[in-house]
């Protein structure tokens, strides 16, 4: 699969190269897709539904849905919730040794909610440094 770099379309009125579209800044993309906004606009919804990235933006066309982000946002939502779980799992452990059902009952449903807590945010900021990097795979029909 071949990468390109998305760009918006010019006006047909005027193809003057000022009238391009200011370069994203890193920190901007993907903070825009940690909130679940268009990365390049910022005005569009970034989700159709929890997970699934919109097709196209609806305010100014982005093909938001060649982001493809597949394995990135689940490896990092382990990564930050084993890093906050485990250090409090082992704290807990050594200062009060309590019992395994109650070790269970505070660490099982902290991790789940951790989870779906991060794993929107994650892919939103995924698919913002995706297009930041220009990282988006060829659209239908071009090689």
């Amino acid at each position: 699969m071949a990468l390109t770099r998305w760009q918006p379309p010019l006006p047909s009125a005027a193809p003057d190269a000022a009238l391009a579209p200011p370069e994203l800044t890193l920190r901007t993309a993907v903070g825009r897709g940690l909130r679940g906004r268009c990365p390049v606009c910022g005005q569009g919804r970034l989700f159709a539904g929890f997970l699934r990235v919109v097709p196209a933006c609806s305010f100014c066309a982005a093909k938001l849905g060649l982001a493809r982000s597949d394995d990135l946002p689940p490896y990092i939502t382990i990564l930050v919730v084993g890093h906050i779980v485990v250090p409090l799992l082992v704290w807990l452990e050594r200062a009060q040794s309590p019992p395994m059902w109650v070790t269970a009952a505070i660490f099982l449903p902290l991790t789940l909610i951790l989870t779906f807590a991060l794993m929107r945010p994650v892919k939103g900021g995924t698919v913002g440094l995706m297009f930041q990097l220009g990282l988006v795979a060829a659209e239908p029909g071009q090689a």
